[in-house]
């Protein structure tokens, strides 16, 4: 199981890479690495790959917002049968289960805050369990997944010493 997390550590840094590379990158032989990641996505190790856009540089003015949500839990089941009616929402990119206050943190994303303000009233808050929410909408971005979107600008002023 090392050689694979070895693999998969390589793939989530960068899902472009080859298997002819990894191998490389490993010493192992290519045709073990292909076996390897057939089996890890066929046994859903890997789920997909994704690309990492900033969508902002090309002028969309799409709103993303993290979503508090206070659960009722249900006997035998606790938040799961909400948390993935959640789930199913095509607005929703990510739902977690937190501890604190408030019990899930729902990623929602839509094209302006009343997509996001209808999303909340009319689909998530009318949910049965779903007690109260709490709506943060991100203002920047500025690290995804281990990406800077934007690198600090470099000082240049003079350096003056006495």
């Amino acid at each position: 199981m090392e050689l694979e997390k070895r693999i998969l550590r390589l793939i989530e840094n960068d899902a472009q890479l080859n298997p002819k590379t990894i191998a490389t990158m490993l010493g192992e032989d290519e045709q073990k690495v292909v076996a390897i990641i057939k089996r890890l996505e066929r046994e859903k190790y890997i789920l997909g790959y994704n690309t990492i856009i900033n969508w902002e540089r090309l002028g969309d003015d799409g709103v993303t917002a993290m979503i508090d949500v206070k659960v009722t839990p249900e006997r035998e089941v606790g938040f799961n049968n909400v948390a993935e009616r959640i789930c199913r929402f095509p607005e929703v990119s990510c739902v977690y289960l937190m501890s604190g206050t408030y019990d899930l943190s729902v990623i929602v994303s839509g094209d302006n805050m009343k997509d996001i303000s209808w999303f909340v009233s009319h689909k998530l808050s009318t949910l049965d369990h779903v007690q109260s929410t709490t709506t943060h909408f991100i203002l920047k971005r500025y690290k995804q997944e281990n990406f800077v979107f934007e690198e600090p600008e470099q000082d240049k002023r003079l350096v003056v010493s006495p």
